[in-house]
């Protein structure tokens, strides 16, 4: 699993962001390749609209880490990318 920290411009006016304001966010998905991941990141924020998406940092999670009881029950993103494939958090500045 990789979570990703990214930013993106908004294309459509969302709770908080206007038009043309950039946002961050972080991103997990569920896949084993880095390419692939990264592909599948933009993709899945692109297609909550918002374009020029940005991967900032990157962080492979093993599978250890991924299935510690005290992680998942710490973190609601890795458990939603667990159980769906990949978890989306919008955070407002």
């Amino acid at each position: 699993m990789y979570v990703f920290s990214a930013s993106a411009t908004a294309t459509r006016a969302h709770e908080g962001i206007a038009v043309g304001q950039s946002a961050p966010f972080i991103v997990y998905i569920n896949f084993l390749d880095l390419f692939g991941a990264e592909a599948l990141c933009k993709l899945l924020v692109m297609r909550e609209g918002f374009r020029d998406v940005e991967i900032e940092k990157r962080q492979w999670l093993t599978p250890e880490k991924c299935q510690d009881p005290r992680i998942q029950a710490a973190d609601k993103g890795l458990r939603e990318a667990l159980k769906t494939g990949f978890a989306i958090q919008l955070f407002s500045e």
